[in-house]
């Protein structure tokens, strides 16, 4: 048996492993972050369960940490008191970015994990399998509920061969969104195996999975060998390891093999992570800013490269570096080993132990800028500033931009890679973390608004389209980040009010205007992260169905938790016939998805047939006008 496979078999509370089928999977750990976590603590709230009934849960802030205005403070102690209340860890503001954190302190090789940010495969980096899930399904784990997935099909990434100097961990992963795309992973775990798995340290495991998400994977896993083993023990976290390693004898859906000696540096163009080029390709490209950090590339030997490369060196005067450690021990650690200095004396600009620019709070490129950053996804406007160029690399490549002004190979720049000693033991204080006394008041303030109402699905429903999009939309384009969006994701009526800002300024005044809405997206609609907010707010605002080629995972589940109905084209070329304010009339949905009829739409005179996959539990969900209904429906019995 493959390792996905053993870790499945032992957590499965119902369904089978045949790839295609429900099944549902017991949950171990959970995670939240501040910009997704409010919304899945007021849904906790309203299940009534006094305490999580996890092994750990632990709730995170570090995207909502630029304070420009009351609401993201009142949202951190909202936060900190629920946890407090409800038996959940707090790490607050400052303590680091929560897939670095959690794999430092928290993550166990072997457990499950669902997290509401749509990188927490990144424990798979230790052997957990962990998936991003939108915060209603996690507060649902929390509730002692199981985690319901398809079933995906295993795929063994084959490593053979070692990386050269200046070639690392993130060019494996562009090199398999180059061959695969984004949504080359759908309905798939990737499992890395082979010789070349061991020359890997378990950060730079975790910068593949982290990244993952980004070719649309259910969730992708290492073994847990001894390299875990060693990292664990540093972590003075030795008893939490235990070996996970496939059999040999494994078996698996489908193979990709990768030759670690021929790979080269990659970067990711302008506006996909699966736009990726050669470096040397690129090279003498004028850069403007250079971003390091990122639950991608902040760990401790990433940030000793930067430390170490930078030594006795200064940056290019046109181009600006930030540098964002991922954790309070990563920069402790860098801290007391005296290598900041270099960091600073090379004129980098230290920011604080969060999310930062990756999710758009602060340091926006200028105008038409080009931005190389160590990040996982590079959206168009995700930075801040529309019309910036966001390219996508490792530290070895944007430490050689920072330093020449331009896109440079760093294997033609600079000699030997220096070679990063980790300390025997690691910098430990969990002081910071504050443990759950499960009592208090919770404190909410101004900005935190309560959980709307939605109605049951009525039998027929008219509906309006409201929008018509192309390919790849991602929960971006849907609800932005960003300073200026990000401090109302706990507030749905203004938060609403961006939605599709980016896209058609006049979506919103578009979709109050009719009763009932539809969406008509193309191919991989939903792709990026796990806002739930991506969903819940289009339904808000009427939404009722999406149509379209085909769905991302994550927020396809969020679609149905808050009762929108997710349909595909049977025939794509289809999606050709639908045009903005069409009016399509869904005669008899209801009982048409309760017995599994085929669903036919008139539009313009012409006859399209709509494809739907719906388990039980889904239609009961639909049927009720969303998970929370269904909830209260069942009485606690979930």
């Amino acid at each position: 048996m493959n390792l996905a496979r053993k870790i499945i078999e032992k957590h499965l509370v119902s369904g089978t492993m045949e790839a295609g089928k429900e099944i549902a999977l017991r949950i171990d750990q959970t995670l939240t972050q501040d910009a997704t976590g409010t919304m899945a603590y007021l849904q906790f709230e309203a299940m009534n369960v006094p305490k999580v009934k996890t092994e750990i849960s632990v709730s995170y802030v570090d995207h909502n940490t630029l304070q420009s205005g009351f609401e993201n403070a009142d949202d951190h102690k909202f936060l900190q008191t629920i946890a407090n209340k409800h038996g959940i860890i707090f790490s607050p503001a400052g303590n680091g970015i929560c897939h670095q954190v959690h794999l430092e302190r928290f993550g166990i090789p072997g457990k499950t994990l669902i997290g509401s940010d749509s990188h927490t495969p990144t424990g798979g980096g230790i052997g957990m399998l962990a998936f991003g899930a939108g915060g209603l399904d996690v507060a649902c784990a929390m509730a002692g509920q199981p985690f319901y997935i398809t079933m995906p099909k295993i795929v063994k990434v084959n490593l053979t061969g070692k990386l050269r100097d200046w070639v690392s961990a993130k060019d494996i992963i562009l090199e398999l969104l180059r061959l695969l795309s984004v949504k080359g992973g759908r309905g798939k775990i990737f499992e890395f195996a082979g010789e070349g798995v061991k020359t890997l340290s378990v950060p730079e495991r975790a910068t593949i999975t982290n990244m993952g998400t980004e070719l649309g994977a259910t969730t992708t896993i290492f073994p847990s060998d001894e390299i875990t083993k060693d990292f664990l023990k540093r972590q003075n976290r030795e008893k939490d390891w235990t070996e996970m390693i496939a059999d040999c004898d494994a078996e698996y859906d489908e193979e990709i093999n990768i030759d670690l000696n021929t790979l080269e540096p990659l970067i990711a163009m302008p506006h996909s992570p699966d736009n990726v080029k050669k470096v040397k390709d690129l090279k003498g490209t004028k850069v403007d800013q250079v971003c390091i950090g990122s639950c991608t590339n902040s760990s401790y030997a990433d940030m000793m490269l930067c430390a170490e490369t930078l030594k006795d060196k200064k940056i290019n005067k046109n181009t600006s570096l930030t540098i964002s450690p991922g954790s309070r021990q990563v920069f402790s650690m860098l801290a007391e080993s005296g290598k900041l200095f270099n960091i600073i004396n090379a004129g980098a600009r230290i920011l604080e132990c969060a999310c930062g620019p990756c999710i758009g709070m602060g340091q926006a490129p200028k105008t038409k800028a080009v931005s190389l950053r160590t990040f996982n996804r590079n959206f168009e406007g995700r930075s801040g500033t529309k019309d910036a160029q966001v390219y996508l690399c490792s530290p070895e490549v944007a430490l050689a931009a920072a330093l020449t002004g331009e896109i440079t190979d760093p294997t033609a720049l600079f000699g030997a890679k220096p070679k990063i000693n980790l300390p025997d033991h690691f910098y430990i204080n969990d002081d910071h973390f504050q443990k759950p006394t499960n009592d208090g008041e919770i404190v909410r303030g101004p900005n935190i608004k309560p959980l709307p109402k939605f109605e049951p699905m009525p039998d027929s429903i008219s509906a309006d389209v409201v929008l018509k999009v192309g390919d790849n939309i991602s929960t971006d384009h849907i609800l932005p980040a960003g300073a200026k969006i990000l401090p109302l994701r706990s507030n749905l009526p203004a938060i609403s009010e961006h939605t599709f800002g980016a896209v058609d300024k006049d979506f919103v005044a578009r979709a109050k205007s009719v009763k009932n809405g539809v969406i008509v997206g193309a191919e991989n609609y939903g792709q990026g992260s796990s806002r739930e907010h991506a969903a819940l707010a289009p339904r808000y605002l009427g939404i009722k169905f999406v149509i379209t080629k085909s769905f991302a995972r994550i927020h396809l589940a969020n679609l149905i938790n808050f009762g929108i109905i997710p349909l595909t084209f049977d025939n794509p070329s289809d999606y050709e016939l639908i045009k903005l304010t069409d009016k399509i009339e869904f005669n008899d949905i209801k009982n048409i998805i309760k017995e599994n009829k085929d669903l036919i739409i008139t539009v313009n005179g012409k006859n399209i047939k709509l494809n739907y996959s719906f388990t039980q539990r889904q239609k009961d969900i639909l049927f009720a006008g969303g998970l929370l209904n269904w909830i209260k429906i069942a009485g606690g019995n979930f």
